[in-house]
């Protein structure tokens, strides 16, 4: 016996040590277990109790002030149309859709009658504006000739006419609900100065006025009329057009701005689309936030002494490189005549007017 002790009792009594103190572990665990278990349902009938007595504070968190028992819900009318397929495309000879799930609109995509029902109960306002600074200001007896006819039928618009003569703005009778405003604009010596001023003047009038008014923007040209109808479909919270001269062309054919010096510049291997600064539209709060941007690089180039190779287009797309348009929109809504005919093309919504580009921007 006093061998065995002598060779197997320290092992055994260290054996029983090790589960002697594994024991208190397990047990301590269990024990931690419990008592964090006790308190978290402590902690949770508290919170069941306070949403009992409050419900506005059960459905606070990401949505404070909605007064939810209030909420309502609105239904489209009853419309016919076509079924719609979820094994077919409706158009095969175009792009439909962006690689970050961004529609591209072509004609024959989407039913008008149907998203036109939708926007209607939100009961929206649009706002187009329009820069007619020295010659351009011939154009704008077509330009809003051609609005009235097309642009946003049956919808609240108004009119931002941006000019250096307000008494040259055609007094043009409007239709129910729309509404023309005159904003006196300075007229830079070169054009191009005219352009990059824009993204400022935008910035400036969506705080100061366009807010209170229109809760959508369209960007145009003044050089441009409306050949067909121009809708609803058009709006989202960040839309660009592709350029009519750059949509089938591949990236390095792009008139980026390729200098590193620019604020505009876009690297050769990024970029997606080639859009046109023509046309575009957005929400209130989308265009404030594009064309803040837009101007702080224009105005931090302008200290450097460097002027992008197209101006404030070039700040348009390299803030769309990395701020994705929520929709795009086709040539249809951008197209100059001079370009022929594409098959492609079932619309021509808005077009360019014939002109001497030298002798207006002189």
């Amino acid at each position: 016996m006093k061998q065995f002790l002598k060779y197997c009792g320290v092992p055994i009594i260290l054996f029983l040590l090790v589960l002697m103190v594994s024991f208190w572990l397990h047990w301590n665990e269990s024990f931690i277990f419990i008592i964090s278990r006790y308190k978290s349902y402590i902690t949770n009938m508290g919170r069941q109790e306070s949403i009992g007595d409050s419900k506005e504070n059960a459905l606070e968190g990401c949505h404070p002030g909605i007064e939810w028992d209030k909420l309502q819900t609105t239904s489209l009318p009853n419309l016919k149309y076509t079924k719609p397929s979820a094994l077919q495309l409706p158009r095969t000879d175009v792009n439909i859709l962006t690689p970050w799930l961004a529609p591209i609109i072509w004609e024959g995509t989407y039913n008008y009658d149907i998203i036109n029902e939708q926007f209607k109960q939100g009961n929206y306002s649009i706002g187009l504006v329009v820069f007619a600074v020295k010659k351009y200001v011939q154009f704008l007896p077509e330009f809003l000739r051609t609005a009235e006819l097309y642009f946003m039928v049956g919808h609240k618009v108004h009119y931002y006419v941006f000019t250096d003569q307000p008494e040259a703005v055609p007094n043009i009778t409007l239709k129910t609900n729309r509404f023309l405003h005159v904003v006196e604009s300075e007229p830079y010596k070169r054009w191009q100065d005219v352009s990059m001023q824009r993204m400022e003047s935008i910035h400036q009038h969506i705080s100061n006025q366009f807010y209170k008014e229109v809760d959508y923007l369209v960007c145009a040209d003044s050089d441009m009329k409306f050949n067909d109808y121009v809708g609803v479909e058009i709006l989202d919270e960040l839309v660009a057009t592709l350029h009519p001269a750059y949509y089938g062309t591949e990236r390095n054919h792009f008139p980026y701005e390729r200098r590193g010096v620019s604020e505009a510049y876009i690297p050769a291997d990024e970029g997606d689309f080639y859009y046109m600064a023509a046309f575009y539209a957005g929400t209130v709060k989308g265009i404030y936030k594009m064309t803040q941007v837009c101007y702080d690089g224009i105005q931090k180039d302008r200290k450097k002494g460097v002027e992008a190779v197209w101006h404030e287009e070039s700040h348009f797309n390299k803030y769309l490189v990395y701020h994705k348009p929520t929709k795009v929109l086709s040539p249809e809504y951008i197209w100059d005549n001079a370009m022929g005919n594409r098959e492609i093309l079932k619309k021509k919504r808005f077009i360019a007017v014939p002109k001497n580009h030298n002798e207006i921007r002189n």
